[in-house]
C-alpha cells in the first residue's frame, strides 16, 4: 500500500485517470512569478499611457492655436478698406484640413474685437480667402504655399500658417512648437504689405520677429 502523502503535495489527473505526484511550487518560485506579473502589468499600463500623452499632447496644441486665432483680431489693425461696412465681422477663413475648428468657433464666438464680431468660414477656394481678414493656411497646403500666397497678394489680411517655410513663402505669422509649447513668429514685412499694424504688445510674445531687412533676405 503506497503511503500518505503529506498535506504540502497534489495531485494532478491526466485524461488516462493515471495520477501524477507532483510537488507544491516553492514559496521563493511563487514571488518570482508574481514579480513578472507586476512587471508585465507596468508595462502594459505604460504602453496604454503613450497614446494617451501623445493625444493628450496634441489636443492641448490644437487648442492653443485656437486660442491664439481667436486672440488675433485684438491686437492687430487693418485698414478702413478691409471692411465693406462699419459692421462686417471678423472673418477667420481657413484653408485646408483644420482638426481644430470647433474649438475656434466656439472662442471666437465670445469675442469682439474692435466693436465686430468674429466668424469662421470654411474655403474650399484660394480666392475666397480675399475676403476674409485673417487666412488659416494648414500644413496640408504646404506645398502650395507660394501659389497661394500670390493669390492673396495685395489683400488685407493676416496670413497664419503652421510650419517652419510659411514666413520664407511671404506669409506673416507661422506657429512652432518648441519643447511642447505652442509659440509663433512674425514676418513684418509681409504685415506691412499686407497694410497691417501689428502691436508691440503681441510682437513681444513672438519667439521670433523678422524685421524688413531680415525678411527680404529670407
Amino acid at each position: 500500500m503506497a503511503s500518505r502523502l503529506p498535506h504540502s503535495s497534489r495531485w494532478i489527473v491526466s485524461r488516462t485517470s493515471h495520477c501524477v505526484r507532483a510537488t507544491a511550487p516553492s514559496l521563493e518560485c511563487h514571488s518570482s512569478i508574481v514579480a513578472l506579473a507586476f512587471l508585465l502589468l507596468a508595462c502594459l499600463f505604460a504602453w496604454a499611457a503613450l497614446p494617451l500623452c501623445a493625444q493628450q499632447s496634441t489636443l492641448a496644441e490644437y487648442r492653443s492655436k485656437a486660442n491664439f486665432l481667436a486672440s488675433f483680431p485684438s491686437f492687430v489693425d487693418w485698414p478702413d478698406a478691409a471692411f465693406s461696412s462699419q459692421r462686417s465681422p471678423f472673418a477667420i477663413c481657413v484653408r485646408g484640413d483644420f482638426s481644430f475648428g470647433t474649438s475656434l468657433a466656439e472662442l471666437a464666438r465670445n469675442s469682439s474685437p474692435h466693436g465686430r464680431s468674429v466668424v469662421v468660414r470654411w474655403v474650399h477656394k484660394d480666392l475666397e480667402l480675399r475676403d476674409c481678414q485673417i487666412a488659416f493656411i494648414s500644413r496640408s497646403e504646404a506645398k502650395r504655399y507660394a501659389k497661394l500666397l500670390q493669390a492673396l497678394e495685395g489683400a488685407d489680411m493676416l496670413t497664419v500658417g503652421e510650419t517652419p517655410d510659411f514666413l520664407a513663402a511671404g506669409g506673416i505669422i507661422s506657429f512652432t512648437m518648441e519643447r511642447d509649447a505652442l509659440q509663433f513668429e512674425v514676418n513684418l514685412l509681409a504685415a506691412e504689405n499686407a497694410h497691417l499694424k501689428i502691436s508691440s504688445r503681441l510682437l513681444a510674445l513672438a519667439r521670433r520677429v523678422l524685421n524688413r531687412t531680415e525678411a527680404a533676405k529670407s
